[in-house]
């Protein structure tokens, strides 16, 4: 174990802080141009959902290889392997949806795109959690805040792009320059080995493929997976489907709809830049329960509202109950250093199965009820992730926690 100086562990932080936003930033160059890409492949609505279904292939293999991948090698290595790999698959991207119009070509970008994010995504949750060990302070949150100004940040650089007209493959090219050159100057700042399990720099003995695999049945990970299960499906049902929420239930335009959904991202984006605040004033239970309250009172006002105005304002309620329960989660699976890219990744992965599954299934429910009633699965699921909120209170209680806190930490 080495000792970092409390100028590394600054330098760190600032590192994990952008490197949060280059995985937001690659992923919203890569849909602001989806309506370019699929009227140049000419696919239909089903042919496209195939297309895009590769990108959850990989995402799915990446999650879950990326903890034995971790344990081996550590995060750094890890982080810079997916981001590499994340720039690749927007090249092959960029090629296929614009150059060679092959729809194969972007199904395979994607996977190995999804594959590379993947990796990064455990990768760097993994360090945000030892970054939080070692600075004694609630971060996670403000790094999953700075992967939603990555978000917008290539959000307005492909808006910006597409109206000027340049095309898919020379935009995916720029933005696979700006991750890799971005990369290759943050990585030196990370120390290496965080994660990496070996006999030489513990206690206790590396854990095994067998012990990282029965993460999966502890307790505790299932019930904190259980909880970012609900809260994701929160935040992944916003993103997929409010604005057509808005539209069909409320009869008002697509510009109000668009409008509506960037309100709860801003609002999702302010509640994660306080969140270390409010978990150092008040702890994690107090903020999952308040999260979920939050987020259910939003919901009940979006599905029994009125009229627009009303539930703009659930709108802004469901963003705030929605911010912090993936972040906290994550924070939460990763108490123990030991095995922590296992647990990280074991919660990481149920959270993206919410993001990638729970949409659709809201869809096949709403072609039924409507949308609006659709809402009330993603209400029992938050409602039960307020009610295991407990599972996530640090291990050896919030006094040892607090302990734990005032001393200096050693970090891999």
């Amino acid at each position: 174990m080495n000792t970092l100086s409390s100028r590394q562990i600054h330098l760190w932080r600032i590192a994990i802080y952008f490197i949060f936003a280059l995985p937001g930033f690659a992923i919203a160059s890569w849909v602001s141009r989806t309506p370019t890409i699929r009227d140049a492949l000419g696919a239909s609505t089903a042919q496209m959902g195939w297309i895009i279904f590769g990108l959850s292939v990989g995402s799915i293999i990446g999650l879950l290889g990326a903890s034995h991948l971790i344990a081996h090698k550590g995060g750094r290595f890890v982080m810079v392997a997916g981001l590499a790999i994340c720039s690749v698959g927007l090249l092959v991207v960029g090629l296929g949806g614009s150059w060679l119009t092959n729809g194969i070509a972007v199904f395979l970008g994607l996977a190995v795109f999804g594959f590379g994010n993947g990796m990064c995504d455990v990768a760097m949750n993994v360090e945000g959690t030892a970054v939080e060990r070692a600075a004694k302070k609630s971060l996670l949150t403000g790094f999953h805040a700075a992967f939603s100004v990555g978000t917008l940040l290539g959000a307005m650089a492909g808006s910006a792009v597409t109206k000027v007209g340049i095309p898919v493959h020379v935009h995916m090219a720029l933005a696979a320059v700006v991750v890799v050159l971005s990369t290759l100057y943050l990585y030196r700042l990370v120390p290496a080995g965080t994660g990496k399990e070996s006999g030489s720099d513990s206690s206790e003995p590396p854990m095994s493929v067998k012990e990282r695999m029965a993460v999966w049945k502890e307790p505790r990970t299932v019930l904190i997976g259980i909880i970012v299960l609900g809260m994701a499906f929160a935040e992944g049902s916003a993103n997929d489907w409010l604005p057509l929420i808005v539209v069909d239930g409320y009869k008002v335009t697509p510009e109000m709809g668009s409008f509506a959904f960037g309100i709860f991202v801003g609002a999702m984006t302010i509640c994660r830049a306080a969140g270390g605040f409010l978990l150092d004033r008040f702890g994690r239970v107090a903020v999952l329960r308040g999260s979920a309250l939050f987020a259910i009172a939003g919901l009940l006002i979006v599905i029994l509202g009125q009229s627009y105005t009303v539930a703009f304002v659930g709108i802004v309620l469901w963003g705030f109950g929605s911010a912090l329960g993936f972040p906290v989660g994550l924070s939460a699976a990763g108490d123990d250093p030991r095995g922590v890219a296992a647990r990280v990744g074991a919660v990481s992965t149920v959270g993206y199965l919410a993001f990638l599954v729970g949409p659709p299934l809201l869809g096949v429910i709403g072609e039924s009820v409507g949308l609006l009633r659709a809402l009330i699965v993603v209400l029992i699921a938050v409602t039960v992730a307020g009610l295991l909120s407990q599972a996530a209170k640090p291990l050896g209680g919030q006094a040892a926690h607090a302990k734990d806190r005032a001393k200096s930490l050693d970090v891999h």
